[in-house]
């Protein structure tokens, strides 16, 4: 006797092939992932937290170095949660060593808003800083 296969299998089937024609764009029609950052002028930054007023000064070779402040050059995975012209936002987790959430918004090409919170050699972060390009490194 041959088993039928469930009813409900082909419309899932079709449904499931149809969203996912409609979540994912053909790879041509995409701009670069975080373009925005791409974007931003290389050099030195002072960032200028916000709820105390300190100051730090990184070099940034790339725009993308912004999103791992407080776990600096670390391989880390990363997942994209917003990639807008002027606002990206990032999720990313280190091995070993916390994660993270920052959310960027360009204000000029050299100056950001940044969000940023956290766990980092298991200490908690949350802060917003304004950066702005001051120079070269």
């Amino acid at each position: 006797m041959r088993k039928k296969p469930f009813a409900g299998a082909r419309p899932i089937m079709a449904i499931a092939g149809v969203l996912t024609g409609m979540t994912i764009a053909p790879a041509a029609a995409q701009g670069p992932e975080l373009a925005m950052l791409d974007g931003l002028r290389h050099g030195a930054w002072e960032l200028r937290i916000r709820d105390g007023e300190a100051r730090k000064r990184i070099c940034v070779r790339n725009g993308r170095e912004l999103i791992q402040i407080q776990h600096g050059p670390q391989a880390c995975s990363r997942f994209i949660v917003e990639d807008k012209p002027t606002q990206v936002t990032v999720h990313y987790a280190c091995p070993g060593n916390g994660f993270g959430q920052t959310t960027i918004r360009k204000e000029s090409p050299q100056l950001v808003q940044i969000s940023t919170q956290g766990v980092a050699s298991k200490s908690p972060f949350n802060f917003t800083a304004e950066a702005r390009h001051v120079g070269g490194c």
